[in-house]
């Protein structure tokens, strides 16, 4: 058994634990049973080394339901909530913590270093410090930004549980907000009011970002503009319903939102033009890593993001040390990382389940569609992006009903189509967008490669929504997803056992 391997079943089991503890509250007589069964495995039967692997993987899955009752712990001890729901209006003064989130009506802002100053009906001058967050839904003007100072006064109120089918509680729960005030009196007190060099530099990358996304809309019209702003930028503010629901039910609205994909494209196009500009393979390294973690700065820190930079600077890893870069121990290390941070996104962020599924399916059943489809000729990569299309979507399937409610039949056709004008699409994108801030005119000329591929894959939406199968709405129970992902599960491992590839060596 290699160290790389033990390894991953000791992350595979924090994740277990955290999964275990996200539907049931064990008892503490069984924590403490198996406690102690850990360590007497360890210290017992210290020289059998698969003893010794099964007691620290007891231990991590302890360590991972520790965690995440740490985490319920927290939300029921927050300071905030206690004010949530009152019949009096509260005033409070905060921080904007993040990059505004413009929608077509409204704007929503995210308040955290909260300081409750008065409570109407008590006339209290309180200055009471309280933890925790709020999300403001307020107009779209006057405008605020990152770091502005703010008195608001309004109702602080509970987050609603069903909105259409959809648990908003539990979505604003996984960012640790449990409180919302809509429609508030918003005075500013300060503008930019940063404490320390980190918010300065954030502030700052905020700020090209806002010159990035300038130079896009300036240069082009929509839809074209804001599929480029999210494919570049992350910034999905001027996508209509309308055109989400389109991207939804094409099987395309993955390249809106930053994945690995997107980083793995980037990287690949910086380690190009840096070694094209004379810079060493270790120094081109270095630079790709520090251009694509501010890159995840400036798309907003979006768990999308995160989980792609992750998987980014693990490829440019294994590429640096001569590595497979992308692996299932990769996906599950990049995992646990994120769920030591934040254990609620395992259960609370569809997201986040659906990146790491597609990711494992591509890993697992790629090289197995590659095989079935061997009479295809790959010399314009036609085998493999419909191998890799069809690999996700197994894996994602399942998901996507379930909290969805429909099936995409075009989604393989779409991303055959697609897939291999992305890599162009960023490259032209990103050089018009910058060059777009320095001289206008340059951009407009730069950007009508851009608009041609883009209203391509507008066109390609629109002609497969005309077809009589393009999807098909279906509802499944939580006990078919089980019973589904144990059954792909089986067949995965069957097919691999056929095709002589051990399940856990990639």
């Amino acid at each position: 058994m290699t160290a790389s391997k033990i390894f991953l079943y000791f992350c595979l089991s924090f994740i277990g634990g955290i999964f275990l503890s996200s539907f049931f509250v064990p008892h503490l007589l069984v924590l403490g049973g198996g406690l102690i069964l850990g360590i007497l495995l360890i210290s017992v039967f210290w020289r059998r080394k698969t003893l010794i692997v099964i007691g620290f993987c007891i231990l991590f899955l302890i360590a991972g339901i520790w965690r995440h009752q740490i985490a319920e712990l927290r939300i029921m001890n927050n300071e905030l909530r206690k004010f949530n729901d009152l019949d009096e209006k509260i005033s409070l003064i905060g921080i904007v913590a993040n990059e505004p989130d413009i929608r077509e009506t409204n704007v929503k802002i995210m308040i955290n270093n909260i300081k409750i100053v008065d409570i109407d009906v008590r006339h209290q001058q309180e200055q009471q410090v309280v933890d925790g967050k709020i999300l403001v839904t307020t107009g779209k003007y006057p405008k605020y930004q990152y770091g502005d100072k703010l008195k608001i006064t309004g109702k602080l109120e509970t987050p609603t549980e069903d909105i259409n089918g959809f648990n908003y509680k539990d979505y604003l729960k996984k960012d640790g907000i449990y409180s919302v005030m809509n429609w508030s009196k918003i005075e500013v007190i300060e503008r930019e009011k940063y404490t320390g060099p980190t918010p300065v530099i954030y502030a700052k990358i905020l700020q090209f970002k806002e010159k990035l996304r300038e130079s896009i809309y300036q240069n082009l019209s929509p839809p074209q503009s804001s599929i480029l702003g999210a494919m570049i930028l992350g910034d999905k503010r001027k996508l209509s319903e309308d055109l989400k629901t389109k991207l939804n039910i094409a099987g395309l609205r993955h390249i809106t939102a930053i994945s690995g994909l997107h980083v793995t494209i980037l990287t690949s196009i910086l380690m190009t033009i840096l070694i094209g500009l004379g810079l060493w393979r270790q120094q081109a390294f270095w630079f790709s890593i520090i251009l694509i973690t501010l890159f995840i700065i400036m798309t907003g820190l979006q768990p999308s993001a995160i989980r792609a930079g992750i998987m980014g600077g693990l490829f440019l890893l294994g590429q640096y040390l001569g590595r497979m870069g992308v692996s299932s121990r990769s996906i599950v290390l990049a995992a646990a990382l994120m769920l030591v941070q934040n254990p609620l996104l395992l259960r609370l962020d569809v997201g986040f389940q659906l990146s790491f599924l597609a990711m494992m399916g591509i890993i697992y059943l790629m090289p197995i569609f590659q095989d079935w489809f061997k009479k295809i000729p790959d010399s314009s990569q036609l085998r493999s992006i419909l191998a890799m299309t069809l690999s996700a979507q197994v894996f994602t399937l399942p998901i996507l009903i379930y909290n969805f409610g429909y099936i995409s039949f075009v989604a393989p056709i779409t991303n055959v189509l697609i897939i291999p004008l992305l890599y162009w699409i960023m490259l032209f994108g990103f050089v018009f967008a910058f060059l777009g801030i320095i001289w206008q005119p340059l951009g407009w000329i730069l950007s009508l490669p851009v608009w041609f591929l883009l209203t391509y894959i507008t066109k390609i939406v629109n002609i497969s929504l005309k077809l009589p199968f393009a999807f098909k709405t279906l509802e499944i129970s939580w006990i078919w997803l089980v019973i589904f992902y144990l059954i792909l599960g089986l067949i995965t491992w069957r097919l691999q056992e056929s095709q002589k590839l051990r399940f856990l060596n990639y």
